[in-house]
């Protein structure tokens, strides 16, 4: 179901799927659900709505390196 708000969120399927409006946060059980359809999972991890799955993308930590 597309949006009714305007502009219209991003689609599911594009690259900026993350930046649509939050319809639902649980951060009690780790996920919110996107206007969209996505999931969205603390772990930064995705369930799109045709049930592909995005791996967690969050940045590695420790991954600098600092001279002395």
């Amino acid at each position: 179901m597309p949006c009714q708000h305007r502009p219209p969120c991003p689609a599911a399927d594009t690259a900026d799927r993350e930046a649509a409006r939050l319809v639902a946060h649980r951060p009690e059980q780790g996920w919110s659900l996107l206007c969209n359809g996505v999931l969205i999972f603390e772990d930064t991890g995705e369930l799109l709505p045709d049930g592909q799955i995005i791996a967690p993308h969050r940045p590695l930590a420790g991954t600098g390196v600092i001279a002395a």
